[in-house]
This record gives C-alpha cells, structure tokens and sequence, in this order.
C-alpha cells in the first residue's frame, strides 16, 4: 500500500466518534490514531550528488512532494520549515481586496475549487499533490496529479509569440544558467491565482520561474512575479523545497469533476453577504 493510501485509512480512522471516558462504552479500548500523522519523520538525507542528462545537464526527472520527507507532508508532525521571503509589494488597492475576502469567499473563489487549472506559479505553489518531472535534452515536462494537469516546455529559448493567446500555463520561454533551469512566461489567462490567499493577477503578468536540484533527493523552485497592475515592483520568492518519492510511487488519477463543493461555498458566502446587510 502507497504512503497516501495508508494516510486515506488513517484519516478515515480519525473521523470515527470520539468517546469521552464517560462515554467510552470500553475503558480498555485502544485510542484513536492522530490523523496529522503516525511519526516524525526525519528529513531525507542528500542522497548522492545530482543526475545528469545526456548534455551534462541536471536531470530533474522524478516524482516530487513539497517539503523534505519524501511523502506527503500529514506523515510527520514536524512543522514545515518557513520560507524566509521579502513582503510582498502590493499596490494599497490590491492588497485591501485580498485581504477584505472572507475564508469563505476565499474558498468560493478559489480556481481549484471552481476545477479551474492552478496555473504558474500554482502547479507548485498551490499544489498539495505530488508533481513528476520529466527532463530530457531539450525539454521539460510537468504532470501535476492535482487536476491531471501537465505542461510541456522547450528549453531552447525560443522567443515567445509576439501576441500570445492568454494561457492557463502562460507562453513559456525556458533555457539553462548553470545548472538552473529557467522558465519566463507571459500571456496568462486573468482567472488563476499566484497563492492560495487570493493572490489575483492581471493580464500583465509576467513570470520567471527556477528550478534547480542540488542533490539526488531535493529539488528547489523559486519565482518571481512582475504584475505592475497588483505590484509596486517585481517580487521574488524564496526557495522552496521538494524531495523525491521514496515509497514505489506513482501519480494517481485525480480529476477535478464535482461542482456541488462550489455551489455549497458560493451559498456560503451570500449568507455573509446577506449578514454584512
């Protein structure tokens, strides 16, 4: 059994009442498993130097969890390590409409909620699932489990189109410094988030994303955002972290084909609407 299939059981065990001992009908019946996680689990050690492909290369093929286990991150109790970031820049106006939503709202509009794609930088800054990376002289490819969702890029540098069609992925221009990979997108389709917090942007967006790994079992991705209608200036982010699966993992299928959920956060937030009345 898959590390994710045996977190589906414990989370199901989890979910059984919960008896005080008042109430417990057997006062030697075995407690609950913590449904955050059974361990803690250490971080993975480097695990050897980097692969490479054919052209010398880093070779960022493999199937990545974000944070430093190998699996996902409800296995440990352990606190995800903060990334240390800069404030992000926002224009006042911007920054009071993200912060006056609602968790309600928040989820209502949230694009995954909606089964919209999570776009760049979301497939990895929005993305609880696992990713498989497939590099190869000349390419990158991305499968996202979270909505089967996938890209598929050059690492030539070509130009971008000089009127690119607004894309959920954007219109992506990748090469190699060193041993980073480097992908500029523009031409983004308006409806996807930066973050989970709201953090919208306009059709001006443009993004450069790089991904480098540093050993065997880490891979580390950065962004920066220049969106001059949200931002006061371009931002960059700090690196985050991803490790390699260590279980014989697979992607699973995972499509995003029930509206009920927001149809069910859209009626919640004109309760609220209704209350602020």
């Amino acid at each position: 059994m898959s590390a994710r299939a045996t977190l589906l059981v414990v989370v199901a065990v989890a979910l059984l009442p919960v008896h005080t001992p008042a109430q417990r009908p057997n006062a030697g019946q075995k407690p609950l498993v913590d449904a955050i996680g059974t361990t803690d689990v250490p971080p993975l050690p480097p695990g050897g130097p980097t692969p490479r492909m054919a052209d010398g290369k880093p070779d960022l093929s493999g199937i990545w969890f974000s944070g430093v286990i190998g699996r996902p991150m409800a296995w440990s109790r352990t606190p995800r390590e903060q990334v240390k970031e800069d404030p992000v820049p926002f224009r006042p106006e911007a920054l009071a409409k993200i912060t006056s939503l609602t968790r309600a709202q928040l989820q209502a509009l949230d694009p995954t909620v909606n089964c919209l794609p999570r776009g760049v930088p979301g497939m990895f800054t929005m993305n609880p699932h696992p990713s498989e990376i497939v590099t190869i002289p000349g390419s990158f490819i991305q499968l996202v489990e979270a909505g089967n969702q996938w890209r598929k890029i050059h690492t030539d540098r070509r130009p971008h189109p000089e009127y690119p069609d607004p894309l959920f992925n954007g219109n992506s221009s990748a090469w190699w410094d060193g041993d980073t990979l480097v992908i500029d997108s523009i031409g983004f389709d308006e409806r996807t988030w930066i973050t989970g917090n709201g953090w919208y942007h306009s059709d001006q967006l443009r993004v450069i994303e790089r991904i480098r790994r540093p050993s065997k079992n880490y891979l580390e991705y950065q962004f920066t955002i220049d969106d001059p209608t949200v931002l006061v200036k371009p931002w960059t982010s700090g690196w985050r972290t991803f490790s390699l699966a260590q279980d014989d993992d697979r992607l699973l299928e995972n499509y995003c084909t029930n509206e009920q959920s927001a149809d069910q956060f859209r009626k919640l937030v004109d309760v609220e609407t209704q209350k602020g009345k």
